[in-house]
């Protein structure tokens, strides 16, 4: 079984997020577009979030810290 880094995993989501933001949208209107656009935009806060994550594995347990201070 391959040794789990969390710093890889924090590298899958800082590309999720930046592909969400490279998403085109689809062919569609109205209520159906905001919706996607809702949709990504949770999407990349999520992703990103982790992306910026600190990852460390301690007693087996994985820990993320994450700053949520507003950028100075």
């Amino acid at each position: 079984m391959a040794t789990f880094d969390p710093n890889e995993m924090i590298e899958r989501f800082k590309e999720r997020a930046a592909a969400v933001r490279r998403r085109p949208l689809p062919p569609v209107a109205g209520e159906e577009r905001q919706l996607f656009i809702k949709q990504a935009e949770t999407d990349f806060r999520d992703f990103a979030i982790i992306g910026d994550a600190v990852a460390a594995v301690e007693d087996g347990v994985l820990v993320l810290r994450v700053d949520l201070n507003a950028e100075k």
